[in-house]
């Protein structure tokens, strides 16, 4: 591991600071489960890492304009035992599938969103696209955990996050702090005023052309600091993981729904998978197709072969095709109570 300055900010405003002080290139440690590792492997090099864990702010939960607004530093424990999160068991399912204490009693939101990929040709250095000498490894090599999505491009890895497709089905905003932003709006620590913009969480990921562009909207010396979530009046959810193993394990496909159901028959839905593309999945053509019906075993297939239509897999990962499939009419089914286990 290579040496690197360390700060400590107390507001929003000092780490914007912090992090954009010119010809510093700085990293953001949050709960610090992954950024540990990629700086033991040098795979991020920083010459200033940001500690934000002493930002008031980020740590919170509350309400904001018509929902609920969330620090970028809940931990995942925090997460599930929040009473204003009660009416979002999608998040909860998420949560119960991260099989480590560790992991839930320190791992962020915030983190977990801004998550880099976990393909093997990245965490061996070959960077975000996983090519050496201009060839692409995991189209040319072993690629079983890779995307079936949005996989025509340069970028075959799959997005790692296990929170953004639940809250993105819920159309979830991030606020994004940063000197580049031209909206102002008061620190959310007190401190003096900082360059804020909220977006759908829905278009704060990006399927890289190039290795300088990442896999995130994010720009040097920004940071994520809360995701706010509509109420959820009588939306229901569900996620559904496809787990390989029973401990610590990510997912190799997820998906995560929500329902508007009146009298039995669906006036709104929202499906988006995980785990399957080089961003989050939205599923729109299977989530039109539920409105007006009735869901059951026969019209969740449906709406679940629909979801995967237009997979496209690699030479080895076809099996995550109705993986896939199956976290869809699975989630549905969770979301209206009719998922046996």
């Amino acid at each position: 591991m290579k040496s690197f300055e360390y700060a400590r900010p107390t507001t929003e405003a000092e780490a914007v600071e912090f992090l954009g002080e010119n010809g510093i290139q700085a990293a953001i440690l949050a709960g610090g489960t992954d950024l540990t590792s990629l700086l033991r492997a040098e795979l991020v090099s920083p010459s200033r890492v940001v500690d934000l864990k002493q930002v008031p702010s980020l740590h919170q939960v509350t309400r904001l304009e018509g929902g609920v607004q969330i620090g970028a530093l809940v931990t995942l424990a925090d997460l599930a035992t929040n009473p204003l999160l009660a009416g979002y068991p999608s998040l909860f399912d998420v949560v119960d599938g991260v099989r480590s204490i560790q992991v839930q009693g320190s791992g962020t939101i915030g983190g977990d969103l801004c998550h880099l990929p976990n393909c093997w040709y990245f965490r061996k250095g070959y960077g975000l696209l996983g090519q050496d000498n201009g060839v692409s490894l995991p189209e040319t090599g072993d690629n079983r955990y890779h995307a079936i999505f949005g996989n025509e491009g340069a970028a075959k890895f799959v997005n790692a996050s296990r929170f953004a497709p639940a809250l993105i089905a819920w159309g979830a905003k991030v606020r994004i702090v940063g000197t580049s932003h031209k909206t102002t709006s008061r620190d959310r620590s007190g401190g003096s005023s900082v360059d804020a913009e909220w977006i759908p969480l829905e278009y704060f990921y990006v399927t890289p052309k190039t290795e300088r562009q990442g896999n995130t909207i994010l720009k040097p010396g920004q940071f994520v600091s809360h995701i706010w979530l509509p109420d959820a009046n009588q939306i229901t959810s569900a996620t559904y993981e496809v787990l390989q193993m029973e401990g610590l394990d990510w997912p190799l496909a997820a998906a995560s729904v929500c329902l508007d159901v009146d009298g039995g028959f669906v006036r709104g839905a929202s499906i988006v998978m995980g785990h399957v593309a080089p961003t989050p999945w939205v599923a729109g053509d299977a989530s039109r197709w539920l409105i007006g019906r009735q869901i059951d075993e026969d019209t969740a297939g449906v709406a679940a072969d629909v979801a995967v239509s237009s997979a496209k897999p690699l030479s080895m990962n076809e099996y995550k095709v109705q993986i896939a499939r199956t976290a869809v009419k699975r989630a549905l089914l969770k979301a209206t109570g009719q998922l046996d286990s």
